[in-house]
């Protein structure tokens, strides 16, 4: 409670391309938006300081 879409939204696309270890293409599919709906909405998280996972990179594992 008390969050905006928006932020769920971001969470969910955040951790979904997390779990995917970046493959932004398995994480559109997986979200059911396109690609390219997906590359924008990284880019606004980028140009928001935002940090985004890149292609390949694996999830940071809790201590």
């Amino acid at each position: 409670m008390g969050r905006t879409i928006a932020d769920v939204e971001r969470h969910l696309i955040l951790d979904t391309l997390t779990y995917c270890f970046g493959n932004r293409t398995h994480a559109a599919r997986i979200l059911g938006i396109s690609i390219r709906t997906l590359r924008n909405k990284l880019n606004e998280y980028v140009e928001a300081g935002i940090a985004v996972p890149e292609p390949g990179q694996k999830p940071a594992v809790a201590a």
